[in-house]
């Protein structure tokens, strides 16, 4: 396994995360745990696809 797809393994698994956080909250009634876990899996896909971005700029330059 490449280097590069340990990290996306790891912002895959914080993205779940983030999900259950948001299932887990509507089961509790509390708006404000959703409202953050629906924050942090925006922010998690963020930086996921800039991480990916990068890669692939960094690998258009090799060649």
């Amino acid at each position: 396994m490449k280097k590069t797809n340990g990290i996306f393994i790891l912002y895959a698994f914080a993205a779940v995360l983030a999900m259950s956080g948001v299932g887990i909250a509507v089961g509790e009634r509390s708006i404000i745990w959703a409202i953050i876990s629906i924050i942090a899996l925006i922010a998690v896909f963020g930086m996921g696809f800039k991480t990916k971005k990068k890669y692939r700029e960094l690998e258009l330059e090799k060649h």
